[in-house]
Order: C-alpha cells, then sequence, then structure tokens
C-alpha cells in the first residue's frame, strides 16, 4: 500500500486524467435506469464485454421491470446462460424486477439505501447506478480502483469501504463524478494487475508506486 498522495498531486492526477477523456463513459451498455441496474448487477465477477454480449439481445425486448416478469424467468435464463452465475443472477433479476413494480411503480429509486434493498444490488452496484444514471459523485470500488487507489496512493486503503471514503475525502470537488470511471478504465488498461505498464502511464511522475516497471 502506497502512502497518501497530498491534494495538489491527486489534483494534478485527475487534472491529466481529465485532458486525456473529458467525458469518460462505463462500458456496460444501458437504455435506462433498469436495464443500467440489470447489467451492473449482471456484472458481479464477470467482464462488461460479456455481459454486453448477453444484454444487446435481451434488452432489444426487455427494457421494464414489467416486461422482465413478463419475459420470465426461463427465457432470462436462456438469455444469459453465458455470464457466470447465470442461474442466481437470473433469480435476483426477477425478485428485483417484481420489487421495482410493486414498490415503485416501475421506477429506478434514485437512493442508495432503497437501491441496496434490491437483490443482488450491493453498495458497489448502487454506486455505478447513482453515479451514471442519477449523475451523482459516489466511488463504486471495484477491484481496478481498489488496486489503483492502493498502487498510486491516490486512495489507499485496507478494504473497499476504506478505498471509497480515501476517494471521497481527497478527490477535488470538480473531478468527483467522473474519477472511478477514470480510475477503472485506468486499471482496466494501463495499471493492470501484473506487470503494470508504466511506460506509458500519463500520471507516472505523480504516482507512489515504488515497483514500477521500465
Amino acid at each position: 500500500m502506497a502512502r497518501q498522495l497530498p491534494y495538489q498531486t491527486i489534483k494534478a492526477i485527475f487534472t491529466r486524467l481529465h485532458e486525456i477523456e473529458p467525458e469518460p463513459k462505463g462500458e456496460l451498455d444501458h437504455v435506462n435506469a433498469y436495464t443500467l441496474v440489470v447489467a451492473v448487477a449482471l456484472s458481479a465477477q464477470a467482464t462488461d464485454a460479456g455481459v454486453n454480449k448477453a444484454t444487446k439481445p435481451l434488452f432489444a425486448q426487455v427494457t421494464t421491470p414489467q416486461q422482465m416478469l413478463d419475459f420470465g424467468e426461463e427465457r432470462l435464463l436462456e438469455a444469459i446462460k453465458t455470464i457466470g452465475l447465470f442461474r442466481q443472477k437470473a433469480k435476483n433479476v426477477m425478485k428485483l424486477s417484481r420489487i421495482l413494480v410493486e414498490e415503485y411503480g416501475g421506477e429506478v429509486p434514485s437512493s442508495r439505501a432503497a437501491l441496496q434493498t434490491l437483490p443482488g444490488v450491493g453498495r458497489k452496484t448502487a454506486n455505478v447506478v447513482l453515479n451514471m444514471w442519477f449523475h451523482q459523485p459516489t466511488q463504486a470500488v471495484d477491484t481496478h480502483i481498489f488496486r489503483v487507489g492502493n498502487r498510486t496512493g491516490i486512495a489507499p486503503g485496507r478494504d473497499v469501504d476504506a478505498v471509497e471514503r480515501a476517494l471521497e475525502d481527497h478527490v477535488p470537488a470538480q473531478f468527483a463524478l467522473h474519477a472511478h470511471h477514470w480510475l477503472i478504465l485506468h486499471g482496466r488498461y494501463i495499471c493492470i494487475a501484473r506487470k503494470p505498464k508504466c511506460g506509458i502511464c500519463p500520471i507516472y511522475e505523480h504516482c507512489a508506486y515504488e515497483d514500477k516497471t521500465a
């Protein structure tokens, strides 16, 4: 775990990331808040590319909780069978769809507490939905952000909650909305788990990682 970087260094990092990609986007395909909830729930322990491949034909037919209930669990199982843990995920999607219809009038709530009552929706999933759809500056800490936060010193922490708090405390306000997308993309393509690509890293000079590669 690297030391916590000072505020001005973190500001310089996000200024650079903003210069490269001013409006970073999540890589999960969706058409509305509901399909985003479903896509994020399906993405646990799966790749975004794999989820997108399964949801493209699914979301061509199903875009609301009621449509999912009408679609049925058996057809959903068939649609997402290429995704890991698909049987449990299908059960969760059907349950959360029923809750949205019966308790929220078919609408996705904009409250983290309400979102986390939905089956298969944990804090990280709720934060993704709040950020991507409701434009709240939440920090959804996945394996990439956990690694980048600790390796660089942007947001060191022993668990995901600590890293989330560090991001909330240290990311400059003007960068908070897009911070988690910049860090996910950085971790996915440059600051990878094995042999990070330090030679092409745009924030190399600001990073506190001691074992930089050539």
